[in-house]
C-alpha cells in the first residue's frame, strides 16, 4: 500500500471561528486529496521535540520543547 502524509493546522478568527470552520478546512483537504486519487485514512497527532537554541555567545538563547502537529494520513485508492 502506498500512503501519503499531509500537516494540516486550521486557521480560524479568534473571535467568529467556530468548529465548523475548522472541519470545513479538513474536509477541504480530505476532498482535494480524493482527486488525486488518495482515499482518507486517519488524523494523527505527533509529539515533536524542537532542539534549543544556544544563541550567538548566550544571547537569545531559547530552551527547547516539545509540541503536537496533525498529520492527516491518507493511502492510494
Amino acid at each position: 500500500m502506498e500512503y501519503k502524509v499531509v500537516p494540516f493546522a486550521a486557521s480560524i478568527d479568534p473571535k467568529k471561528g467556530t468548529s465548523d470552520h475548522v472541519a470545513e478546512q479538513l474536509e477541504s483537504l480530505i476532498k482535494r486529496q480524493n482527486v488525486q486519487g488518495l482515499e482518507y485514512v486517519r488524523l494523527e497527532s505527533v509529539s515533536t521535540f524542537v532542539h534549543p537554541d544556544n544563541g550567538c555567545f548566550g544571547l537569545g538563547a531559547k530552551p527547547g520543547y516539545t509540541t503536537t502537529r496533525q498529520m492527516v494520513v491518507f493511502q492510494k485508492k
